[in-house]
């Protein structure tokens, strides 16, 4: 088994769907992001979007909540090396981040992850990069949200 199989290198994985119910979208919106439109339906359809929709963090949250559920081996892959398997850790951040479309109340998203490479970080022998691409789409199939994540990986 190479660590490309492991990582599954450019397989798509679908980790789940999420449908974004007013009164969470609202429950998120005044812990972490109070804008008129994702808190007040009236006051929401008045705005720019035309109506409630999620918070671009809610759905990213989305992301990171179905993204740790879904772990590795959700791609069928089991390691299969002498030793110890590899350890997911913490990630190092994200870049690009962009929300295409308002995820409007009642709305079903579906998040995916992409791994694209990995590499070994010098400065933390034993220890390697994995960079992900994660997107989300809306049951029409459109892209709400897009980003590029890493996390670094213990080896054995």
């Amino acid at each position: 088994m190479t660590l490309d199989e492991f990582f599954c290198i450019g397989i798509t994985v679908t980790l789940g769907s999420h449908k974004f119910e007013p009164e969470a979208i609202k429950a998120f919106a005044r812990k972490y992001d109070p804008q008129i439109f994702h808190l007040d339906e009236e006051a929401a359809k008045k705005s720019v979007f035309g109506g409630l929709c999620a918070s671009g963090w809610h759905t990213a949250a989305t992301w990171m909540k179905l993204n740790l559920e879904t772990g590795v081996e959700a791609e069928g892959v089991r390691w299969a090396v002498a030793g110890p398997a590899p350890e997911f850790g913490p990630s190092p951040g994200f870049k690009n981040l962009k929300w295409l479309k308002p995820v409007y109340a009642g709305e079903t998203v579906t998040f995916t992850r992409t791994a694209l490479a990995h590499r070994p970080i010098m400065s933390r022998p034993g220890w390697r990069l994995l960079t992900l691409r994660s997107e989300a789409f809306d049951s029409t199939g459109d892209k709400v949200i897009e980003f590029e994540s890493a996390v670094l990986v213990k080896m054995g």
